[in-house]
């Protein structure tokens, strides 16, 4: 049993590896040519930006396929040994939050490199040691806190209920559900500093804009998202009476009030087109088909990984396993998305116009320097959201790169002198 895990393992870890040389590829080959949606300087920028961080992602999945090895050979046994005066729900708490704890150890050196290396090399990154120390250790408590109180929670039932996997799954679907209730709310709290929109010319638009739709929300607020990154964006979050409209402060200083508002469009397509429950019911059904084939794994599988078949170990395997169902229902559920952001793109297009939609996404793709080029095979296996040179066509979009401006100039010679 445990073979036929580590075969599947090693089948998703080679389709990784390949899709991401192929990228790599992909990408080196067309950074040369002719620019397409971005201006040249950017253009070549975003192509040299994908490679690097491309390159950082191909060494941290050989890296992860090492790690992965070394649990399942010895680590687990050992984590096992160091936490055998426990027993029950407090076993279960202090053996999966040492295995997260350790993994995000292991990880760290990639996400330092890529904030205070990378992105800063390119002008995304603004975070601060400071900065990431205080998110950090506030991540970590409510880690701590509310993530051992969810693992207590699932071991309780696992030790209670003959089909617990039932029950396991409603409680982890309805901690996922208040979790994205309350994720503006500990946002706003613990991270970011949420303002009400100081343009009220803007909020008045946008409210208009919701009322047309019947999106009710708490307010528009304006996130102070410029202290850790440059880029854009913009999102709707919480569910219910927590709902609200959050502006990054960096979109709102680029896009012009009819940009932004097509931008906004596209979301709410989202949510008049019912994609929000659509994705909602099939996270649901995705984490039913896990829990039906974690909570069933026989005894043997446990025994090959010299573990006990007791809850911490269960929790365990779904941790380490899962990501892999995942990796291979991907591509399903990628294709069902991107048919949805054409669909919400030509909603947005006509609350607004299309070239405001035009306008807003050449404008996010300059300013995030986000490659519109990718190799098939690795949109198929990883992008949720269609290559930006469909969408632009779909919306009647005809041209190639756009002019430079002096600051296209400029940045031109601050990266051909890095």
């Amino acid at each position: 049993m445990l073979e036929i895990a580590i075969t599947f393992y090693c089948i998703y870890f080679l389709i990784n590896v390949y899709t991401v040389f192929m990228q790599i590829d992909y990408v080196k080959k067309a950074r040369v040519q002719s620019a397409v949606i971005l201006t040249p300087s950017k253009f070549k920028v975003a192509g040299n930006y994908g490679v690097e961080s491309q390159k950082l992602t191909l060494l941290n999945i050989f890296y992860e396929f090492i790690v992965f090895f070394m649990w399942i050979s010895f680590g687990l046994v050992a984590l096992d040994s160091i936490t055998s005066s426990f027993e029950g729900w407090q076993k279960a708490v202090v053996f999966v939050d040492l295995f997260i704890i350790i993994n995000w150890i292991l990880a760290l050196p990639f996400e330092l490199y890529k904030t205070f290396k990378l992105d800063k090399k390119y002008e995304f990154s603004n975070m601060t040691p400071a900065l990431f120390i205080k998110d950090t250790i506030k991540g970590g408590i409510l880690f701590l806190v509310f993530g051992s109180l969810v693992i207590a929670g699932l071991t309780y039932i696992i030790e209670n209920f003959p089909s617990w996997w039932v029950y396991g799954f409603v409680f982890i679907f309805a901690v996922i559900i208040l979790i994205n209730a309350l994720y503006p709310l500990i946002r706003d709290k613990m991270f970011d500093k949420f303002s009400p929109l100081a343009d009220e010319e803007l909020a008045a638009k946008i409210n208009k804009l919701l009322e047309e739709v019947g999106f009710k929300s708490s307010g528009v607020f304006s996130v102070d998202a410029s202290k850790r990154d440059n880029r854009l964006n913009a999102y709707f979050g919480g569910l219910g009476s927590t709902k609200r409209v959050v502006l990054f402060d960096t979109l709102v200083e680029k896009l012009t009030h009819n940009e932004l508002l097509a931008v906004l469009g596209h979301e709410l397509g989202h949510f008049k087109n019912g994609d929000i429950l659509k994705n909602i019911g099939i996270m649901g059904f995705v984490m039913f088909v896990f829990f039906a084939i974690f909570g069933n794994i026989p005894e043997e599988f446990f025994l090959q990984l010299n573990l006990n078949n007791e809850p911490y170990a269960v929790i365990i395997v779904f941790l380490m396993f899962s990501p892999i169902l995942s990796f291979f229902l991907m591509p399903l559920i990628s294709a069902m998305s991107r048919h949805n952001e054409y669909a919400a793109d030509e909603f947005g297009s006509n609350l607004s116009t299309k070239e405001d939609l035009v306008n807003a996404l050449l404008k996010l793709a300059n300013e995030n320097k986000s490659f519109p080029l990718s190799h098939p095979l690795y949109i198929f296996f990883h992008y949720s959201h269609p290559p930006l040179v469909e969408r632009l066509k779909e919306l009647g979009y005809q041209g190639a790169g756009m002019s430079e401006t002096k600051e296209d100039e400029a940045l031109k010679e601050t990266c051909e002198n890095i």
